[in-house]
């Protein structure tokens, strides 16, 4: 009879289970972007928001919590429950760079979150404003080198802290560093010329470019951008050593149900497969790439290891 009693509780437990995954999702789900508005991340998070809440017929509200990197909206997940109804858009810059960064992060990137699936990488080009006298990223690292620490960089992420350590230091050029919370806060200051360059995704500064405000010299890619294709890449451009590269995945908290974190990657996958999408999410500079779980955790295991290495290398205090 005991074991009646308990091959019956069990039996109920899974129908419950196979009951809340039937139903879910029944309400609103929070899609948290650990980025301002204004940046590349935000419309990138809210495009396909819009299409998750098409195909599961539920509201997918955006949330940002910007800080630090994206670590605070990254430690504020670690706390939600594993439900589903909290998801985040995150970047490397807090899966890997914030971590690498940091002496004692207050999360582990592989262990504290449920890995849903890839959605893209992120076209980034190095801009700089039409005062300065260079047409060419070569011409740039000249006149760097002609003026040490007189020309401002600016940086919205981690990211753009080590692109710009690995290309001063393979170019041997010193400039000076402004750090901001998010590409878009930077913006007015590179438009005005406050700031001399800086490593942008985000997609605005494109049409900046094609107008003639900011003059693109190069692109994060292996090969040239259909965006901006007379634009050479960064090795062409002359600085190969520049090798860190933008990604984007979703994250729930741990131990999320697999049942759920199927159904999310699942929805994940065809919404950017789906052409007014891609073409949205293209306009802000993201070529889209699904992934499962489980290539979303190798890719960045693999990251969080390089960026490691680099920060070592770079001689970057950690804070």
């Amino acid at each position: 009879m005991n074991r009646l009693s308990g091959a019956a509780r069990a039996l109920a437990l899974l129908l419950c289970a196979g009951s809340a995954l039937a139903q879910y999702p029944s309400k609103p789900i929070r899609f948290v972007v650990g980025f301002p508005p204004g940046g590349s991340a935000d419309p990138t998070t809210r495009i396909l928001g819009a299409a998750l809440a098409q195909q599961l017929g539920q509201p997918v509200v955006v949330e940002n919590r910007p800080g630090a990197d994206s670590a605070i909206a990254a430690e504020m997940m670690t706390r939600q429950p594993p439900d589903g109804y909290t998801i985040m858009f995150a970047s490397n810059s807090a899966m890997t760079a914030a971590v690498a960064l940091r002496r004692q992060p207050a999360y582990d990137p592989l262990a504290d979150f449920t890995p849903i699936s890839m959605v893209g990488r992120a076209t980034i080009f190095f801009y700089t404003h039409p005062s300065v006298p260079a047409a060419t990223l070569k011409e740039f690292i000249e006149h760097a080198r002609a003026n040490p620490g007189k020309l401002a960089y600016g940086t919205g992420n981690p990211l753009s802290i080590l692109y710009n350590v690995q290309l001063m230091n393979s170019a041997g050029i010193s400039m000076l560093h402004v750090p901001y919370k998010g590409e878009g806060p930077l913006m007015p200051d590179i438009i005005a010329g406050r700031l001399h360059s800086s490593f942008l995704s985000q997609g605005n500064a494109i049409s900046l470019a094609k107008e003639g405000k900011l003059r693109a010299l190069a692109v994060l890619l292996d090969k040239r951008s259909p965006l901006l294709p007379e634009v050479p890449t960064i090795a062409e451009a002359g600085a190969p050593a520049v090798t860190v590269r933008q990604w984007a995945g979703v994250f729930g908290p741990p131990k999320m149900p697999r049942d759920i974190v199927e159904r999310l990657n699942k929805e994940v996958n065809a919404a950017l497969k789906r052409p007014d999408v891609l073409e949205q999410l293209q306009r802000y500079g993201y070529a889209a790439e699904g992934s499962t779980p489980e290539a979303l955790t190798a890719i960045n295991r693999e990251d969080l290891a390089l960026w490691r290495k680099l920060v070592a290398e770079a001689g970057i205090a950690l804070e």
